[in-house]
C-alpha cells in the first residue's frame, strides 16, 4: 500500500499544528531530559511568571527543532532574539529583551543527544538526516489525520 503523503515535509504543514504534534511525540518517546528547574523558571527576563502549560519545555524543543529545520546554521544567540520580545516597564518606555539563552542551549543540547540536530562547522546547529526523516514522518502523519 502506497503512502498518500510520501513526499511531505515540515514546510507543508502549519507551524502550530506541527509543533503540537512533534512536542507530543517527543514527550511520548521520552528521550528528552527535562531540567529540574522547569516548573518555576521564566523563559525570558521580560516575563513576570513561569509558563502555565506543564509541557511548555517540549513545545519549546519542538519549536526549536522546526526552526533549525527551516533555517539551519542558526545559533543560540539568534534563537534568543527570535524568542525575545518587548518588556513592559510600567510608565517608562518599553524595550526589547532577549529570551533565556540557558533554556535554549539546554533544549538544543537535548536535540543533539537524541540525534535530531548537530553542530554546524560554520557555526550554529543543523539538522541531521535522522532528524529530517523523523520530522517529515510526523508531518506526514499530521497531514494524513487532517
Amino acid at each position: 500500500m502506497e503512502k498518500k503523503y510520501a513526499g511531505c515535509t515540515v514546510k507543508d504543514v502549519a507551524a502550530a499544528e506541527f509543533i503540537a504534534v512533534y512536542a507530543a511525540h517527543l514527550k511520548k518517546v521520552g528521550a528528552i531530559e527535562v531540567p529540574k528547574y522547569v516548573d518555576y523558571v521564566k523563559t525570558s527576563p521580560r516575563k513576570e511568571l513561569a509558563p502555565y502549560d506543564q509541557d511548555w519545555y517540549y513545545v519549546r524543543v519542538a519549536s526549536l527543532a522546526r526552526r533549525v529545520y527551516c533555517r539551519g546554521g542558526t545559533g543560540v544567540g539568534s534563537f534568543a532574539k527570535v524568542y525575545g520580545g518587548t518588556k513592559n516597564n510600567g510608565t517608562r518606555p518599553s524595550h526589547f529583551k532577549k529570551a533565556s539563552r540557558s533554556i535554549i542551549r539546554h533544549a538544543l543540547q537535548q536535540l543533539e543527544k537524541v540525534g535530531v540536530i548537530e553542530k554546524d562547522p560554520h557555526g550554529g546547529r543543523r539538522l541531521t538526516r535522522k532528524g529530517q526523516a523523523e520530522m517529515d514522518t510526523q508531518a506526514a502523519t499530521l497531514l494524513e489525520t487532517n
